[in-house]
């Protein structure tokens, strides 16, 4: 089912400027037992990036309330999609004059074969295909998704779960579809993203908890030679919450102590 501005309907404009352009962002919600996951974390995110892309804020108390009525339908698993758009106007690439920003809401069910990853864990491949790098817009979930759609065809056709992400410059970046973190000892690492990637909510989330463990976390920019010494390497999303990474080529990882602890601290939340 989807909703356009609250009403619901299944079009949008054909001069609409998230069609035109990819102008605009979108988060992606877990439900659990008609509870929408990291709401605050979802909100805020959304109205930083709608703060630094210049888009008008639509109310966010009447997107906030069709939030929480939405989860509601589903009484165990499901997920919810919010795409804001800013909407019709300007001439080219121009955002003067646009008209009002349009928020699509959708809602999904919740892919079961999360559940295995999590119990089980899976296998990363390594792309051969590298994030270019834009630091105007790390970080940031906007619309242009094209290099996740390149790298999502080579998985596809290399038939592995997910793959492993680097840069130009050959740092590690994320998977196709996540954060991602690696431990040795006592220091956990992860990417700083400040050439490309996408700040995850439960990356948010996972660096909160972890400054409350025993363990010292460190943000760096590394090649793949680093993640391949781990003891522990887990990936992150807010539908997927934490899954644990059995091997990286022919590298291969046993250990979850982090990964168990921080299930613990998610549970308690």
């Amino acid at each position: 089912m989807a909703w356009v501005n609250g009403q619901q309907q299944h079009s949008l404009s054909i001069s609409d400027r998230a069609t035109q352009y990819g102008d605009g962002c979108f988060t992606t919600i877990l439900v659990i037992d008609g509870q929408p996951q990291l709401w605050d974390f979802h909100l805020q995110r959304l109205q930083d990036t709608l703060a630094y892309f210049a888009i008008s804020a639509p109310n966010w108390q009447h997107i906030t309330q069709e939030v929480f009525v939405l989860a509601q339908k589903f009484k165990e698993k499901g997920g919810i999609k919010i795409l804001i758009s800013r909407g019709s106007g300007g001439r080219g690439y121009s955002a003067q004059d646009c008209s009002q920003t349009q928020v699509i809401i959708t809602t999904f069910a919740w892919p079961e074969h999360y559940s295995q990853w999590q119990q089980q864990g899976i296998c990363l491949g390594v792309c051969s295909q590298r994030l270019g790098l834009a630091p105007m817009l790390a970080g940031w979930k906007h619309l242009n998704r094209l290099e996740q759609v390149l790298l999502k065809q080579e998985i596809e056709n290399n038939h592995w779960l997910d793959g492993l992400v680097l840069d130009l410059n050959g740092n590690i970046t994320e998977t196709s579809v996540a954060n991602i973190f690696w431990r040795k000892g006592c220091k956990v690492f992860t990417p700083t993203l400040k050439f490309a990637g996408v700040h995850g909510v439960m990356r948010r989330k996972v660096i909160e908890l972890i400054q409350t463990l025993p363990y010292q976390l460190e943000f760096i920019d590394a090649p793949i030679e680093e993640i391949m010494g781990a003891e522990e390497v887990f990936i992150t999303n807010a539908l997927m919450s934490l899954v644990p990474i059995n091997q990286i080529e022919n590298q291969t990882f046993h250990q979850r102590q982090l990964l168990n602890a921080l299930i613990k601290g998610l549970t308690a939340c």
